[in-house]
């Protein structure tokens, strides 16, 4: 928009423009700037009240219906031994902190919601591995002042959060998260940087950043990887598409009311390739 007002400006002083031609460029820009800020601004999710009810077009991954884990496995795609009890996902943590939960569900571009509590061992420290490739930090990290991109709120090894909006220990927390996937050539390439806008307890905490690949040495393809994994990860270079993963980094944290909602028409139940 600051393009086309400085261009419109620059044509009225060199009286390329008249008349009818000023008066309709004037009223673009009218008409149009409204609506871009509207588009930057659309996604506002309410965060006020937990839980939060899921939309009618999400995908529930964990909700209080769940049988068992839901919609997650471990990480060799057997039944996850993470436990869940009234409607809550507790993180089984491992010597490696290598024991994930992984979504059978996988996606491109979608709206992420989980709702979490923190606790005293470990930090805190758990996150939500998008894709397996770029992780929203989750950690103990309420009071901190000076933030930075390993704290909660942060993409992590990208950007730290745009402000510290985390809660206290044991208190539940709310992300919802929108997610646009980065995009690849025939090679891999990447042609094109996903994006990221996060809210996390009622405040932005990502506004629009952009990532291309993982900056992470952690991440489940190269850190705990099974036979499973390997063929999550090839089914995401050739489709785009990818799961959610809870992280296990050590530390008890729950999770409640995990959901999606897609944002184009890439979202399936992924089957092993036999």
């Amino acid at each position: 928009m600051r393009w086309m007002k400085a261009e419109a400006a620059w044509q009225l002083g060199h009286g390329r423009m008249r008349g009818a031609a000023v008066a309709g460029a004037l009223l673009a820009l009218l008409v149009s700037w409204p609506l871009a800020v509207m588009a930057e601004d659309a996604f506002s999710p309410k965060q006020a009240r937990l839980p939060v009810e899921p939309p009618a077009d999400a995908i529930v991954l964990f909700g209080a219906e769940s049988e068992g884990t839901g919609r997650f496995v471990a990480m060799d795609g057997s039944p996850s031994n993470w436990k869940a009890e009234g409607g809550v996902l507790e993180v089984t943590r491992s010597p490696g902190h290598a024991n994930h939960a992984v979504s059978t569900v996988h996606f491109r571009d979608a709206d992420i919601h989980a709702e979490f509590a923190t606790v005293e061992q470990a930090k805190g420290n758990s996150g939500l591995y998008i894709h397996g490739h770029f992780e929203m930090q989750v950690l103990n990290s309420f009071g901190v002042e000076n933030f930075t991109i390993e704290d909660e709120g942060s993409l992590y090894r990208f950007a730290p959060p745009l402000v510290n909006a985390s809660r206290p220990v044991g208190e539940w927390q709310v992300y919802d998260i929108r997610f646009r996937a980065p995009r690849h050539d025939a090679e891999g390439k990447v042609t094109e940087p996903g994006s990221i806008t996060a809210w996390l307890n009622g405040q932005k905490v990502q506004d629009g950043v952009t990532f291309d690949v993982p900056r992470s040495p952690y991440i489940p393809y190269r850190h705990g990887v099974t036979d499973y994994l390997r063929g999550v990860e090839k089914s995401l270079k050739a489709t785009g598409a990818g799961p959610l993963f809870l992280q296990d980094h050590g530390a008890p944290v729950k999770f409640r009311n995990v959901w999606i909602r897609p944002l184009d028409d890439k979202a399936a139940d992924y089957t092993p390739a036999g």
